[in-house]
């Protein structure tokens, strides 16, 4: 038998240390829980700790994983998915939450990120919190939607199917967006590209044919050449007020869109416009029907789980619709009554719906729903990119074909002149 020296949580919060007798380092981790503790830091030989058995230690440093943050930094949506993935797999494998959180927590090895949340869950876990409380001590990490679905899988003992569903959604939702950020790239990148010409040929090839341009004067220019060169001229001289008026075009843009009417008004055109609302269209739905899916096959009640659909939809047009909708429900579990009288959504997501509540299996079919949206999605995103092709290189093309030929019909008229 070899001695451990350990670092723990007492079930008050306090940091505790001492010593065990183990043959090795996870038979000390089981020596230490089986005194009510849970394990910090487990090490190999003699601490210079208090008796076996723990007594309460003052020092909160050592070495250890430090404990003393109170707000800790965050994590993205892909670090709490892989946290997510992790902790379902810990928990299937017979691990108590505490021990999951604390191995989680270890592993990030630092105080900073994803590691300092982790372990402030595991601390609040020790202090007597549900795991639920916990999350939602850090909204900018986890979403109501994450921390209702944990509550729901508290309540009903399934918290390692919760958390794979959880995983499986935000899966879906990194997808879903990592497709239509696919889609605007190569449109970008041909703007980019032509914005980048169009000032190359303006700053550097123009001034190149002034001394052409002055021989000429001014009533001796061709009409394209002269509106050119008076372009020109006016965004050299207007330039700081051009760069400022976009500035505040797109911060006072900002700010609209971030009120409620702004918000719906934006909203709103961007389910009509043309080429990008089958694309809107398409994620909104389905993602208000894996939300909604994931809510209720967890035991979400369904006025609840409305509510927080509603707030994550990622579009205010049928938040409001939503929440409509949950005021009209009567009986709380018909919806799609509701949904059909404000004609917001299409008759296809109605249809199911009403499939769903006439079968008992209303999960199922939001599932069919969501599928059908997400294979859309991926059609209007490929239709896009086709449509929006030639649209942009058209538009770059005329551009720059425009600024070619007001330089080249001055030289000819030079040519001509000397002729």
């Amino acid at each position: 038998m070899a001695q451990f020296s350990y670092q723990a949580k007492s079930r008050d919060g306090k940091t505790v240390s001492g010593t065990v007798d183990a043959a090795d380092r996870r038979g000390a981790l089981a020596a230490v829980s089986r005194l009510g503790l849970l394990p910090i830091r487990v090490e190999a030989g003699s601490g210079g700790a208090s008796a076996k058995g723990g007594g309460a230690s003052g020092a909160k440093g050592g070495g250890g994983l430090s404990l003393s943050f109170s707000k800790p930094a965050g994590m993205d949506p892909r670090e709490r998915l892989l946290f997510t993935g992790e902790l379902a797999d810990l928990l299937d494998g017979g691990m108590t939450l505490g021990d999951a959180l604390n191995a989680l927590a270890r592993r990030g090895g630092g105080a900073g990120g994803p590691a300092a949340v982790v372990a402030a869950l595991r601390d609040d876990i020790v202090g007597g919190k549900s795991f639920s409380d916990a999350l939602a001590g850090y909204p900018k990490v986890f979403t109501p939607v994450y921390v209702n679905m944990v509550r729901a899988g508290e309540a009903s003992g399934a918290m390692v199917d919760v958390l794979r569903r959880l995983a499986a959604h935000d899966e879906r939702e990194r997808a879903m967006r990592s497709k239509i950020s696919s889609a605007m790239v190569y449109p970008i990148i041909v703007l980019c590209m032509g914005v980048g010409v169009a000032i190359f040929a303006m700053t550097y090839i123009l001034p190149k044919f002034k001394l052409v341009f002055d021989q000429i004067g001014p009533e001796g220019l061709p009409p394209a050449t002269k509106l050119l060169l008076g372009a020109n001229d006016w965004f050299k001289a207007w330039w700081p007020a051009v760069v400022l008026a976009i500035a505040g075009g797109v911060f006072a843009f900002r700010r609209w869109t971030a009120t409620k009417a702004g918000r719906l008004a934006w909203d709103g055109f961007k389910l009509r416009a043309p080429l990008v609302k089958g694309i809107v269209a398409s994620a909104v739905y389905a993602n208000f029907a894996s939300t909604l899916e994931s809510l209720l096959r967890n035991g979400v009640p369904i006025l609840r789980a409305l509510d927080l659909t509603s707030e994550t939809v990622g579009n205010e047009v049928v938040g409001a619709e939503l929440r409509k909708a949950r005021e009209r429900v009567t009986d709380g579990t018909t919806i799609s009554g509701p949904l059909e009288q404000g004609g917001v959504f299409p008759p296809m997501v109605i249809d199911l719906l009403a499939v769903g509540e006439r079968t008992g299996d209303m999960p199922s079919a939001l599932e069919h729903v969501a599928k059908r949206y997400e294979s859309q999605l991926e059609k209007n995103i490929l239709v896009f990119t086709t449509a929006l092709e030639p649209i942009m290189i058209f538009a770059v093309a005329a551009v720059v074909g425009f600024i070619a030929m007001a330089i080249m019909q001055a030289v000819l008229s030079v040519t001509s002149g000397i002729r």
